[in-house]
């Protein structure tokens, strides 16, 4: 490749899903289906989500030396990401365990494995990549440092698109950076803390606007999402589909619009082809499985 669309910076994790009837309460053991085993992680799940959309895309990312890492290397390949950046070793690929109940909600607990000896060090032996990348892309299933690494390697030119998941709050620095943060309601109001005093998503957005993002995306579900940024705010509808599967959806949602902001949209119209992509993800099972390519989110 000559350059990228979309370099993604983070995660690389094997799911192990299992189907329930409903999600067990604390000190409660429910049956469930048999286990499957799919490539995922936010980082893994973006870059694949971009390539089949037709984006020039790289991935930074570190696996373990076993049969997960293999499986995700696979994956990466078989969507036309280039695996350049991915790094091999150091501790065992990182795992999510992800429970999906009937109405296609999942609770997910992930242990980081090598996500968590992605280094500083790491970005900026990938200097090559940045420099080559339209938009960068990251999440926080990586070490902190490691994302304030990133903004501190961005190109000059280059955009940078931050989903804090799982939410923490975030430095001054990675907050200038971001146009856009995009954020859920819980990422929302963890990054808010006591500041977050209303339960209206427009004040989430401009409070978070606030806090310094160069723009804001808030994405509430079924009610679409939110865009912001020093010009106003605008409402992006969502596309009614029946869920099978959230899992996965924010990252093709993010994913997406990282995507379309480079190739020039504005950020809502940059939202609203995300919301179609990941209109398509839910109504499939997986995550990486359930990405659509071009052609499919056009037919939507």
């Amino acid at each position: 490749m000559d350059g990228y669309d979309l370099l993604v910076v983070g995660s690389a994790n094997a799911d192990l899903v299992i189907g329930v009837e409903r999600r067990p309460t604390a000190g409660e053991t429910v049956l469930g289906s048999d286990l499957a085993v799919h490539p995922g992680g936010k980082g893994a799940n973006q870059a694949v989500a971009a390539a089949r959309l037709g984006a020039r895309t790289a991935l930074l990312a570190r696996v373990g030396d076993d049969g997960h890492g293999r499986l995700l290397l696979d994956s990466q390949r078989a969507a036309g990401v280039d695996t350049v950046g991915v790094l091999v070793g150091g501790a065992p690929t990182g795992v999510a365990l992800i429970t999906v109940d009937p109405s296609g909600d999942n609770s997910i607990v992930v242990s980081p494995g090598a996500n968590g000896r992605l280094t500083p060090g790491d970005v900026r032996t990938a200097i090559s990549l940045f420099h080559a990348s339209r938009v960068v892309s990251t999440q926080l299933e990586i070490p902190l440092e490691t994302v304030v690494e990133v903004v501190r390697n961005l190109a000059p030119g280059s955009r940078f698109v931050l989903n804090p998941s799982p939410p923490r709050p975030l430095p001054t620095e990675v907050l200038a950076a971001c146009d856009p943060l995009i954020v859920n309601e819980h990422e929302a109001k963890v990054i808010l803390g006591d500041a977050c005093v209303s339960d209206a998503p427009e004040d989430w957005a401009r409070l978070l606007l606030a806090k310094g993002p160069r723009s804001v995306v808030v994405t509430l579900g079924a009610q679409g999402s939110l865009v912001a940024s020093p010009a106003g705010l605008t409402r992006v509808a969502s596309v009614k589909v029946d869920a099978v599967d959230t899992t996965g959806a924010g990252d093709a949602f993010t994913a997406a619009l990282a995507f379309r902001l480079g190739a020039g949209s504005a950020l809502a119209e940059a939202a609203a082809y995300a919301s179609r992509v990941g209109a398509v993800a839910v109504t499939r099972k997986g995550a990486q499985d359930s990405f659509p390519t071009a052609e499919e989110v056009e037919s939507l």
